[in-house]
Order: structure tokens, then C-alpha cells, then sequence
């Protein structure tokens, strides 16, 4: 499942830099996720490395984008190749 930012984003900009692909970016009002390069860091990382680091816990699953762990890991693989 890809991360989605939720409102209460305080655009902090320390999730930015943070992402292993490039899935975050500055939108009209809070930062974004693109669902299509969100891979919650499988193939790179343990744990999400946005969700470690924001200090407001305003990032989440996105339930409009579901996908297992495996799904996550054949996404990296798309990614890196």
C-alpha cells in the first residue's frame, strides 16, 4: 500500500529529502506522494523512512492504493531497473 500525507502536514520539508525514490514532492498546499513511486521503502529500508521522520505522524496508508509487501518489492525492482 502506498503512504498518503494527511492534512495535518506542517510543511516541514524533512520528509522530502528522505524518500529513497523521489515519491514526495511539494503540492498546492502539503506535501505529496506519488502512489507510483511510493514503495514504504521496501528494497531500501526497514521501515518507512517519511513516516520515521515526520514529526506531526501525518502520514498514513493509503487505502486507495493497496498493495502487499511483494507488490512493494516488484514495484522497487520496476524502479531500480
Amino acid at each position: 500500500m502506498a503512504l498518503i500525507i494527511n492534512d495535518e502536514c506542517i510543511n516541514c520539508d524533512v520528509c522530502e529529502p528522505e524518500c529513497p525514490n523521489g515519491a514526495i514532492s511539494q503540492g498546492e498546499d502539503i506535501y505529496v506522494i506519488n502512489p507510483e513511486l511510493c514503495t514504504e521503502c521496501v528494497g531500501h529500508h526497514d521501515v518507512p523512512q517519511c513516516m520515521d521522520v515526520c514529526p506531526v505522524d501525518c502520514i498514513d496508508k493509503d487505502p486507495k492504493h493497496v498493495e502487499d509487501k511483494e507488490g512493494l518489492y516488484q514495484k522497487y525492482l520496476k524502479l531500480i531497473g
